[in-house]
Order: structure tokens, then sequence, then C-alpha cells
């Protein structure tokens, strides 16, 4: 079986974010904001596999934001999510997020390694070590407050995920968190899954280059994220890995620069969940470093618009042109996200991503779905 085409050289990839939340990634009230529902996920996923998209990505969420939306209030589970739309694709990966503390490692190992099976090795996991706190209470859970005991965890955890891939034959484990005994995982990964992780700590990156393929961190100043990137990729050939570094977009794409950001001021701004935002921005200071503490408050608008992502807004061309940039910048890859992703991706499919194959950063999708056949 070939590799993984999330591991494709010199292609820059593309995914979407949060397809699977309410509002998607805009906190806005505006009555066109993204239906979560299991048929538009069907829909949308059907069309990014037709496009040639690489990959979905999902956000696990168990409690909302509230204000007058309560945004990411109405979740849609994330391993059951990846399982039904890789059922219904034929070429796309779809992850599932998993939060380790909510999770059970040889659980999750299984059920990976059976979604597997269901795509024939399109199946991707998103770690998550743990960040916000009203969502731990809920859950009955407790959330350690020092980055280190949550990636000591975390490490843990997927050691005993690695192991039971790897392991041919039942294994005992005496860990700190995790004590098991004559344990097998049977069946086992088809290839390699891409793992995932969201890190902004010290502690985060530093789990990230040691056990993921891709880091997933903000892009909000590109001469930083460019220094920071080459920082990461000098750190991870040390220690002989290649962790590619991936970003989230937010997209709004019209014929003219007017209606693009008309368009961002009625939903971003005139009718922005402002409740929500704040919500969102104080568990970030209080439990978080997915953002830059010091830039964080300085993208409130950013967070109401496309929940901090990198802002796409204007014609085909330029966004084309802010995907090169992220490119040149040294990301491997972004998510992207709209108001509406199922009414709004036809338009980017069909007027910019062939400004994007004419640059040289994505691959015609003939030419995607013949490397995958062979």
């Amino acid at each position: 079986m070939t590799e993984n085409s999330m591991f494709a050289a010199g292609q820059f990839l593309l995914g979407t974010f949060a397809s699977n939340c309410s509002g998607g990634m805009s906190v806005t009230k505006v009555p066109e904001r993204w239906d979560n529902s299991w048929n538009n996920n069907l829909k949308l996923a059907r069309l990014l596999d037709d496009a040639g998209i690489d990959f979905m990505l999902p956000i696990a969420r168990w409690i909302g934001y509230g204000g007058e939306t309560n945004f990411h209030g109405n979740v849609l589970e994330t391993m059951t999510w990846a399982a039904g739309l890789l059922a219904s694709t034929r070429n796309i990966n779809v992850f599932a997020t998993i939060h380790t503390a909510a999770n059970h490692p040889a659980v999750v190992a299984k059920q990976i390694a059976t979604i597997d099976q269901i795509s024939n090795g399109r199946v991707g996991l998103n770690i998550v070590a743990g960040w916000n706190q009203p969502e731990y209470e809920a859950l009955g859970l407790n959330l350690p407050a020092d980055h280190e005991s949550r990636y000591a965890y975390a490490e843990e955890w997927f050691d005993v995920v690695k192991a039971l891939w790897q392991r041919e034959k039942a294994f005992d484990y005496d860990g700190t968190y995790f004590h098991l005994k004559n344990v097998l995982g049977d069946p086992r990964p088809f290839r390699k899954v891409p793992i995932l992780n969201a890190a902004g700590s010290g502690q985060g990156r530093d789990f990230a280059l040691r056990n993921a393929d891709f880091l997933f961190t903000p892009a909000i100043d590109l001469s930083r994220s460019a220094a920071e990137i080459a920082e990461l990729k000098a750190k991870g050939a040390e220690a002989g890995r290649n962790t590619g570094v991936l970003t989230f977009s937010h997209v709004v794409c019209r014929p003219t620069e007017k209606e693009a950001t008309d368009y961002l001021q009625h939903f971003g701004k005139d009718n922005a969940d402002w409740g929500a935002v704040d919500n969102l921005v104080k568990l970030q200071f209080a439990h978080a470093h997915s953002f830059p503490h010091d830039l964080l408050a300085l993208i409130r608008d950013r967070m109401a618009a496309g929940h901090g992502g990198f802002p796409l807004v204007g014609t085909p061309q330029q966004v084309a042109e802010g995907l090169v940039s992220l490119h040149k910048a040294g990301f491997a890859g972004t998510t992207l996200s709209f108001v509406d992703y199922a009414e709004e991706f036809p338009y980017f499919r069909d007027a910019v991503l062939p400004l994007l194959e004419q640059s040289g950063i994505r691959v015609p999708v003939a030419r995607q779905h013949t490397a995958l056949a062979s």
C-alpha cells in the first residue's frame, strides 16, 4: 500500500476545520452561519473529496462558549463522525480529535485501527492534551494546572497507542499513569497513521516534535511564523524528525474585494457574538498557550471572524496570494473555514484552486487521484 497522501512531497496541504461544530469557526449570529448537521457534513465531505482537498479536521468539544449562540454548543463526536465520513468518501483523509484525559489509549488504538480498515488507510489522529477547565469540570475530570503534567500524561498515553499499533504479541505496560496487563492491539493500522497536535507552549511543541507528524499552530504575524517554523524544523532535524507545521485560515472569497470586506464586516463585526468571543479569549488566557498571549488581545476581531485563523479575504487572486504567502513562510499547509462551508467552498474550488495549481503549490486533482491509485 502506498504512503498516506498527507505525506505527499511538494503538495501544500489543504483541509477544513471544525465543520463538526455549530458555527464552524465563525463566532457570529448571522442566520446563514454553519449548521453542523450530519447531512451538511456529508455534503461537504463529498464536495471536498471530489475537489482533491487533502483532509478534514474536527474539534472535540463537550460544552459551548455561551454568548447568544452558545458557540460550539452543538458538536458531532469526532471518532464516529470520522468513521461515517470515511465510509462515504474515496480519497480524502479525515482526522479524529481525541482528548487524552477522556479516552483510554487502548480503546482509541482499537477505534483508529477499525476506522483504518473502513477507510483503507485514510484516518488520522489529532491528540489533545487538554486546556479547557470548564470542559474538564463538566466531565468530572481535573485539569492539571501545569503543562508539564498534561504533556507527561499525553506522552505516556501515546506510548501505549504506539505500542498497540506496533507490537505483534501481548504485553504488559507499567507506567506512571497506565498499568496494563496482557494487552494486544489487533487489528493494527494498515500503514502509518498521520498524527497531529496543536501546540503553543514549549512543552507542547516539544511533545509535537517528538510524536506528531504535523504541529498545528496559528499564523498571526507571518514574519514571526517564518522564524518559528525555521527554529522548529531545525530542532526536529536534530532529533531525526521531520514534523510539518500546519495552520488554520478563514476564507471570505468574493468576485470583488469590496464584496468580501463588506461581508466580513457584516458577519465578523456587526453581527459577531461578542459574548462568546470574550469567553473564548478569556479561556485561552487562563488555561492555554495555543495563541501567543502577547498577540491574543490584538486579534479579538479575528477570533470573531474565524476563531483566530489567518484571514484570507478578498478576490480569488488575493485569497490565492494569501495561501502562497503561508507556503513561503514555511507552513506545510492550512485548514480552511467559511461561514457556510458547503455554500462557499464551490466558489473557492472553481476560482482559487486553479490559481494555486498555476503557482505550483498544488497538484491538479486528476494527478492526485492517479497517484493515489498507483
